[in-house]
């Protein structure tokens, strides 16, 4: 997997830190070129339809993936890997519990619930942006997305 170098360490030990409070998580989905976000799209739009392509699924040239500062993750829960849509959005208190932590490692919720007109996207509580510490948490405590704080700088 290719992630950029510095989003990896506080990754990793943002990892460290969910598997010592009972929580698994590994990466599922980190950089992607533009040619494998297209293939992407045609397999998604195949599955669940061009709707579902346009809430869930970045068009290829504009996915954060492309920057390698963007991980989407997968949950291990009872040693039976998580990693459908539909069955982490429902793990809502265990997301919880990662996402109070994200910003102690530089990350953000990219894609927040209620601000779907803002960020263009559902709710995609398994997609984090490595932002760095100092903004992670100015985004997290005043709870915006990052279209929010480019706009408030």
């Amino acid at each position: 997997r290719l992630v950029e170098r510095v989003t990896l360490k506080f990754f990793e030990a943002l990892r460290e830190k969910l598997l010592e409070e009972g929580i698994q998580i590994e990466l599922d989905s980190t950089y992607r070129s533009v040619e494998r976000q297209a293939e992407i799209w045609d397999e998604f739009e195949k599955k669940y339809g061009r709707e579902y392509c346009e809430k869930y699924v970045a068009v290829p040239g504009y996915s954060e993936h492309h920057t390698g500062l963007a991980v989407d993750i997968l949950l291990i829960k009872d040693g039976r890997v998580i990693d459908d849509n539909d069955e982490m959005i429902a793990e809502r208190e265990i997301f919880a519990k990662i996402h109070s932590k994200l910003a102690d490692y530089g990350f953000i919720l990219r894609y927040m619930e209620g601000k779907e007109d803002i960020t263009g996207y559902s709710y995609e509580p398994w997609h984090f942006r490595y932002v760095g510490h100092e903004a992670a948490k100015e985004i997290t405590k005043k709870n915006i997305v990052l279209e929010e704080y480019w706009g408030a700088k």
